[in-house]
């Protein structure tokens, strides 16, 4: 079993182990459940409303003591500017929203909303629906015998998480520039460039100020897990050479993490990157081709089908 294998916590203590022995992924009756409300997104549009879905009293227990972790964890460990955006998002903090109870509030801020998701998304939906003003958000929350962690996005990293980003509408451009290269693009190759640079940042990104590590990233934002092993990352100045190199883990702590100096500096390296990127700019750029770059593991298949990487689980 290598490094990668056995990031995921599988105990309250965060004991590491292997992904498919998560609950969320071992536990058939959360199976059957997640599967239940994964199943209102089926033949659901970009636009579409989502289907509403009524929560049971442990789900919305979950929901509570997370939210109430989360703000706990994020003290002195995330950027003032997203403590900032955190702190305006219409995020409720005791129960768990419906899409629209959020987004409706989003789209007024930033233009923002919701496209609802049963699971992962294709590169190609995912990314260049931020183009149009729409982030793809699953319903189903996560297994409440291990609420540190979640192998596969849920709705408290994806409405908790990118939720926060999308109350700002500084954040807000950044979504619609990586969703702008993504619609100038078709091909897997293209595409895989933006998403691993997505991921390192928009899901994964921190900043060193002051010699201080401090997270943006939304799925560093929704892990409480994660938020208190920030220490234990090997954190990398941003080099897009390396971040196209680095392998990353879908299903577990991340063990590398690469900053900025500032979120001034974020913008410009991601600006220089997607402003004109297009099906050329790998070559153009220099970029490792898709073969020299960082294998991605993927989610055991009783997390469904991880035909791209959309959000990663928090």
């Amino acid at each position: 079993m290598t490094g990668l294998e056995s990031r995921t916590p599988l105990s309250p203590d965060g004991h590491l182990g292997r992904a498919d022995h998560h609950p969320s992924l071992s536990d058939p009756v959360y199976r059957r459940r997640r599967a239940a409300i994964a199943a209102l997104a089926d033949g659901r549009e970009v636009g579409d409303p989502a289907r509403r879905v009524r929560y049971t009293d442990q789900e919305h227990e979950t929901w509570r003591s997370v939210h109430q972790a989360l703000v706990a964890a994020h003290r002195g460990r995330v950027c003032a500017e997203v403590e900032q955006a955190r702190e305006e998002a219409p995020i409720p903090a005791d129960h768990v929203p419906q899409h629209a109870e959020v987004g409706d509030r989003l789209r007024a801020l930033t233009g923002f909303d919701f496209a609802v998701a049963g699971g992962f998304v294709p590169n190609k939906r995912f990314l260049g629906s931020m183009a149009l003003g729409y982030f793809h958000a699953v319903q189903f929350v996560r297994h409440p015998a291990l609420p540190l962690y979640t192998p596969e996005p849920d709705i408290i990293h994806d409405v908790f998480g990118h939720g926060t980003h999308l109350t700002s509408p500084w954040f807000a451009d950044l979504y619609r520039l990586f969703g702008a290269a993504a619609q100038r693009v078709d091909t897997e190759d293209a595409l895989d460039l933006i998403s691993r640079v997505y991921w390192f940042s928009l899901e994964y990104g921190v900043l060193v100020q002051r010699r201080q590590v401090q997270a943006y990233g939304a799925a560093l934002l929704s892990s409480y897990g994660e938020m208190g092993r920030l220490h234990l990352a090997e954190v990398r100045p941003w080099d897009l050479g390396q971040v196209l190199r680095q392998p990353f883990e879908v299903a577990g702590y991340q063990p590398t993490l690469f900053a900025t100096r500032s979120l001034d500096h974020l913008a410009e390296v991601l600006h220089a990157f997607l402003d004109d990127f297009d099906e050329e700019a790998g070559l153009r750029l220099g970029l490792p081709p898709k073969a020299q770059r960082g294998v991605i593991p993927r989610l055991p298949a009783a997390a469904g089908a991880p035909a791209a990487v959309q959000g990663p689980a928090a």
